[in-house]
């Protein structure tokens, strides 16, 4: 038998990533996808992702879709609070369900905390990508056909001129030697829309771009037709 798994979806192409892993191991059913939103925005939280987006990548996956829903600067006690209650209202749906994939690569310090949350709330934390190179992960991702753009950046790890960009080749070969090829220290986030996992790619189109916080530079997508 196989053991059903959510996905912690951030909308970027890690998790993506994580998701096709678990579907490709006969160990594993995944039952649906996790995804914390900032209610004021409409937006996936961190990543600046419009939840039209959102919808639009849980649709083309065929997965039902648990939302955490958070106000504007929440607190680290908002959060698990509202992911609590997203997983109380996934396991309603799907009783036998106990465990969340997460598409971190190496840092132990988010992995430890995650694993003590569930914990508490009965959970077990997966790492399909755990410990794997992340220049080696970043070149397989690309050559395996997943197209991302990068939605978001740290202007004070790399270039805001990169917002906007597609998460390719050519970018992997700009990257400064200081910066993750995977963005895993934060330096970048992405919007993942196309891939095997889906039949046809979302048609995403770049809208305005600002600066929020004094440091994030982020990207509006917006679906075409959406």
């Amino acid at each position: 038998m196989t053991t059903p798994v959510l996905v912690a979806w951030s909308g970027g192409k890690d998790c993506a990533y994580a998701l096709a892993r678990l579907r490709a191991d006969p160990r594993w059913h995944v039952a649906g996808l996790v995804t914390t939103v900032t209610a004021e925005y409409d937006r996936i939280a961190i990543h600046g992702i419009r939840r039209t987006i959102l919808h639009a990548q849980a649709d083309a996956l065929g997965l039902p879709l648990f939302e955490a829903t958070l106000p504007a600067a929440a607190s680290n006690e908002i959060y698990e609070a509202a992911l609590a209650q997203s997983l109380a209202a996934a396991r309603a749906q799907i009783p036998a369900i106990e465990t969340l994939a997460f598409g971190d690569l190496f840092l132990a310090d988010i992995r430890a905390y995650r694993e003590a949350q569930l914990a508490r709330l009965g959970w077990h934390g997966l790492f399909p990508l755990w410990g794997e190179d992340t220049a080696q992960l970043a070149r397989r991702l690309i050559a395996d056909s997943y197209r991302a753009i990068l939605c978001c950046v740290d202007t004070t790890q790399l270039d805001l001129a990169l917002c906007g960009r597609e998460y390719d080749a050519a970018l992997l070969a700009e990257l400064p030697a200081s910066c993750d090829p995977c963005g895993e220290n934060g330096e970048f986030h992405t919007c993942v829309y196309a891939g095997p996992l889906w039949s046809e790619p979302l048609r995403l189109v770049r809208g305005e771009s600002a600066l929020r916080e004094g440091r994030f530079q982020f990207v509006d997508l917006v679906e075409v037709g959406g």
